[in-house]
């Protein structure tokens, strides 16, 4: 409501005056609106829309630090396991229930066929994750909570996390991931999209195809040269890049997208799909253990 009020009432230029920041409930909308206004607002002003952002951000982070961490954890625990342990690295509550079809009932005990074995613990990087976050202004609280969620990930010591916002220009925010409210800052909602000079700039992180995550979180309205980008998501996928599009990282409903480039990757095999910021975590574990996604749209279009 408060957000709709603010639109129809056409009181954004209220917000860069401190009383009014100060009294106004913060949430993600108001955050993207002063971000769409940063440029332009008093320096005090700006001071008190910091503290108002760094408000939001801490929620946010409670919200969704904990279950973010669990879930990748748990992942690349996963991920790592082995087929053939020696005898002192074998799951045996995984390999027994991996087993149970070939229990022999006259001796009253499983034969196992599968080892699983725990994956040695290791403090190098398994994956390397990088988030290309359109800036539009209509992806105000994708990037937001892509913000957010970018700070969680570059906190895990088993993934090497970059961030990359862009409209017609490129930035890479991946050097102040440790603060998010900086990150925030950083960003510059609205103008055009050149999707395909973002990508093309991500391109050059990626020096491990097969461990690596590449998300684009864009409503692919592309006002750069479509064919290459795709051209260039066919070759990431082509060298084993994991390569997912979320038209929308929000709690909002179905988004307004570019419905022929969906289309156009997911005849490559690239799932493009709007994605709650609850179901994130579980979007990044699935992604780490290389599972099918269309299970998981399916699963979260329910």
């Amino acid at each position: 409501m408060q957000a709709d009020a603010i639109e129809r009432l056409n009181l954004t230029r209220l917000l860069v005056e401190p009383e009014m920041l100060e009294a106004v409930e913060p949430d993600v909308h108001l955050v993207g609106t002063l971000l769409s206004l940063n440029k332009v607002m008093p320096d005090k002003a700006r001071a008190t829309a910091r503290m108002v952002v760094a408000k939001v951000v801490a929620e946010l982070e409670r919200r969704v630090a904990q279950r973010t961490r669990a879930a990748i954890t748990g992942a690349v625990n996963r991920a790592a396991r082995i087929t053939r342990p020696r005898h002192r690295d074998i799951d045996w509550n995984r390999t027994i229930r991996a087993n149970l079809k070939h229990y022999q009932a006259e001796h009253r005990t499983v034969v196992p066929e599968r080892l699983i074995g725990y994956g040695r613990s290791t403090k190098s990087v398994q994956r390397d994750v990088v988030l290309c976050v359109d800036q539009s202004g209509s992806m105000a609280a994708s990037v937001v909570y892509s913000g957010v969620f970018g700070a969680v990930l570059a906190s895990m010591k088993s993934l090497r996390t970059s961030l990359v916002v862009f409209d017609t220009a490129v930035v890479d925010l991946t050097d102040q991931l440790q603060d998010p409210v900086e990150v925030l800052f950083g960003t510059q909602l609205g103008g055009g999209t050149d999707i395909n000079r973002a990508i093309a700039y991500c391109q050059g992180l990626i020096t491990r195809p097969r461990d690596s995550i590449f998300i684009l979180i864009s409503d692919l309205y592309e006002g750069g040269v479509r064919q290459e980008m795709l051209r260039r998501v066919a070759t990431m996928t082509a060298a084993g890049v994991q390569v997912i599009v979320l038209l929308a990282l929000s709690d909002e409903g179905q988004p307004s997208y570019d419905h022929a480039n969906a289309a156009a990757l997911a005849a490559m095999g690239v799932p493009s799909f709007a994605c709650t910021p609850d179901a994130f975590p579980d979007l990044m574990a699935a992604a780490i253990e290389r599972r099918d996604l269309r299970a998981f749209v399916e699963k979260i279009g329910r």
